[in-house]
């Protein structure tokens, strides 16, 4: 596919459409055309000023079988104008605050068999049951639970990272349900939010602070949810002054934990629940982070690619373990647009 300059919006029924043939790199979605350049599904972004939505529209540009459909700007909380483009379109992403995104539900659900697919961004939803978790590679067979879904919740960053170094060992019996364990973050101030994001670049935040230290940090219900353990985890979130890149980090003594397993043996079984997998990639063999014992978390940045590493000692039977990811791609946007392609048929990878 060439690459193009991207078109203006065109206005069309009273709202715009973007359209703008580039190509959506790491997602790896073919094309499901009809005929020549018909574009063949719809999505409306409510909340599409803000970080998150900002990220997901550019990405939605690089498909030429996706129209982007928005509201003027002056009508974006109008709910009359909101709902009407939700009729028309097929699935609608929610980039809005909790209380906003269960309002917009509501008013997609009064549409009856008109309701468009979701994917909420918000954490209104995530451990609801009557959605599914937006994380495709998280166990067997939950791609096609995303991609057969018409309500899907996109994760949150940190948990992103937690969920994918935890569930993979409780599953296969390398950690019990009820372990103690410790996940300890750090983030780009990019996804704290304008006022955060206002302090960074005005130069009057700290270069780094621990925050959530009251232990009730929002991202914990889905983290234990989804990682399968019966005992709350201790969640540390960090912000550096820097815009994008996450490390979510895992303690473990491995003498503690059942059959006191080696570090390969940790390193196995990742490796082992995210083969196939083309975003979650466990790394091995010759790489500088893993023989320095240093790794820093901005390389992934642009990416919607997770790396996980496991560092540690048999000798001192300890272990950490790392997810490295940009928490603006695969722990937010990115994240969001892979779901998209799932539930629309664009692409069918895990």
């Amino acid at each position: 596919m060439s690459l193009e300059t991207v078109r203006k919006p065109r206005q069309q029924r009273g709202f715009f459409v973007i359209e703008a043939p580039l190509g959506l790199l790491d997602l790896g979605m073919t094309m499901s055309k009809t005929s020549g350049n018909k574009l063949t599904s719809s999505v409306f972004i409510d909340g599409e000023a803000g970080t998150t939505g900002l990220e997901i529209r550019e990405r939605l540009t690089a498909l030429e079988t996706v129209a982007v459909r928005s509201i003027a700007a002056d009508r974006r909380k109008d709910p009359k104008a909101r709902q009407a483009l939700m009729r028309e379109v097929d699935l609608v992403i929610l980039c809005l605050p909790d209380d906003a995104a269960k309002e917009a539900v509501r008013l997609a659900d009064e549409l009856g068999d008109d309701s468009p697919r979701i994917i909420d961004a918000s954490t209104a939803h995530r451990v609801d049951p009557n959605w599914v978790f937006g994380f495709p590679e998280m166990t067997a067979g939950h791609a096609d639970k995303v991609a057969k879904a018409r309500r899907v919740s996109n994760p949150g960053c940190y948990p992103s990272g937690g969920i994918a170094l935890i569930r993979p060992l409780v599953e296969a019996g390398l950690m019990p349900a009820d372990y103690p364990v410790t996940v300890n973050a750090v983030s780009g101030y990019s996804g704290g939010g304008k006022a955060m994001i206002a302090a960074h670049e005005a130069g009057t935040a700290p270069d780094f602070e621990l925050y959530g230290l009251g232990l009730s940090h929002k991202h914990v219900p889905e983290l234990q949810h989804y990682s399968l353990l019966k005992r709350r985890p201790i969640f540390v979130p960090s912000v550096g002054n820097y815009r994008q890149g996450m490390l979510v980090s895992l303690p473990l003594h491995l003498d503690t934990l059942p059959g006191k397993p080696k570090v390969a043996d940790l390193r196995a079984a990742l490796a082992k629940h995210f083969a196939g997998a083309k975003l979650v990639r466990v790394i091995d063999g010759d790489d500088a982070a893993l023989a320095s014992g240093r790794i820093e978390p901005e390389s992934l940045n642009g990416s919607d690619v997770m790396e996980i590493r496991v560092f540690g000692s048999d000798g001192l039977g300890q272990a950490v373990l790392v997810a490295k990811l940009d928490n603006l791609g695969k722990g937010a946007s990115g994240a969001a647009v892979q779901c998209m392609g799932l539930m629309l048929g664009l692409t069918a990878q895990r």
